[in-house]
Formats: structure tokens, sequence, C-alpha cells
């Protein structure tokens, strides 16, 4: 995928990003004065909390040679009662691989066969990304209340239901599945903890409270978001009417 110099800066609250490259460079930049250049093999998760502006633009020299960006980011809403902790970030890159069998794992977040992966987890989260060989198979078992697979690159199955490419697959609580492959592949899987309290989202913000949300909307209106050093000469305004994301006000 083409990109340009990428997301000006806008705000998030009670809610942590993941992002996640197979290929390409984000520079990262926030209200916190954080400053990191995202690559392959580098989880970046970032707290938003009670609240946190940040830009995510192509360096130059990825720009100069014609920037293909290909990755994922994930966004954590944050668990009941540490919504609204601190902001926060960190860039991870010592992170275990663990495989047998034609598979191989890379454990970005929690734990996954036994390898624990060094990133901050708010909550009981699993988050992987694991590559098939043509006939590899591997078990995923429910230890998480809520669990999803997306393929990524080339084909696999789980529970014998071939995977769409970048269609999320949520998997039914309590089942023991086998991910395989025939041909070889590239999947993420990824859950964790389901929350009591439900969640609303509006643009950019996740809150437990509508009238968080609101509150959000209005402060970012009237620019009380802290700026990113370096980079606050633009932003991305509040849409105007419903904003182009899935939303559940």
């Amino acid at each position: 995928m083409s990109i340009s110099s990428g997301p000006r800066p806008h705000p998030h609250i009670d809610l942590a990003t993941v992002t996640w490259l197979f290929e390409g460079a984000i520079d990262h930049r926030d209200s916190l004065g954080s400053f990191a250049t995202i690559r392959p093999g580098q989880v970046n998760l970032m707290t938003a909390g009670r609240g946190i502006v940040h830009s995510e633009r192509s360096p130059q020299a990825e720009r100069d040679r014609g920037a293909r960006l290909h990755g994922m980011q994930t966004w954590l809403a944050l668990p009941d009662g540490g919504e609204e902790i601190d902001p926060a970030f960190e860039a991870v890159s010592d992170l275990p691989l663990v495989g047998d069998r034609g598979t191989r794992a890379t454990v970005i977040m929690g734990e996954l066969w036994g390898a624990r992966a060094p990133t901050t987890c708010h909550s009981p989260t699993i988050y992987a990304e694991i590559a098939l060989t043509a006939g590899g198979a591997i078990p995923i078992e429910p230890e998480a209340d809520e669990r999803a697979v997306m393929l990524v690159d080339g084909e696999a199955q789980i529970g014998g239901l071939a995977l769409g490419l970048h269609e999320l697959t949520v998997l039914a609580p309590g089942r023991d599945l086998t991910l395989s492959s025939e041909r070889g592949g590239r999947v993420m899987l990824l859950g964790g903890e389901a929350f009591p309290t439900k969640r609303h989202v509006w643009w950019n913000f996740v809150s437990s409270s509508r009238e968080r949300i609101e509150q959000a909307k209005e402060d970012w209106r009237e620019g009380r978001f802290p700026p990113i050093p370096d980079d606050s000469e633009e932003f991305i305004p509040l849409p105007e009417g419903a904003p182009n994301t899935v939303s559940y006000p």
C-alpha cells in the first residue's frame, strides 16, 4: 500500500494502540514527547489513558524511495477501573520466538506456549504473529476469554474453516481448535479478557462512558489536549456528524 506522509496529530482516550509492521516504517510522535521509528519486529504500545495525541508519519527516506507500508494496528480497550490511567509509550523489540513442527510464532504481548513477551499488559492479553510452513499445524487452546485470528499472508484454515485474507475470524470460546496451512501462511492471533462493562466507540475515542466521549470531543474541538512537540502545526479536526468508523453510540 502506497502512503503519503501519514496521519496528522489526532487524539485518543481510554484505550491502548498496538502497532506491528510487516513491511515499511512509521515515525511515531506523541504529546508525551516520545519519538520512535516503528519497524518490523518491534511492537509499539501507546497507552492513551486519560488522553494522548500522536502522529504517524512515513520517514522521509521511505517516501523518497516510494514508501510501502504493511502492518496491523490493534486498539485495546483499557480495563474497568483503569481507563483513565496516565498516558504512556513503549517500544519493545526483544520479543520471544517459539515454534515446533513447521510453525514459528513471535509473541508480541502476553504468553503463548510458555513464552512471555516483556510488553506491558493492562489486562490478560494474547497477541502473536504465527508463521506456518506448508503442511504446518498448531493447536489454538481456549486460554483467553475472547480469541480471534486474522490471515495476513498466504493461506490457512482453523477448525477446517478457510480463513479469508485480512478478515477477522472470531473463535468460539472454550473450544480447542487447530490452525493449519497446506501451502504456508501468516496469521495473527489475538485475544484477552472479556470485560463485564460495555465499551462505546466514536472516532478515535473508546470509553465505558458516553459522557466521557462527549467530553473528549469537546476537549479536542476546543484545543484542550496537549500538543505534540515538533509536530503541532496541523491536526485532524473532529469529524462533523458521524465519523467514518464503526461506532456504538
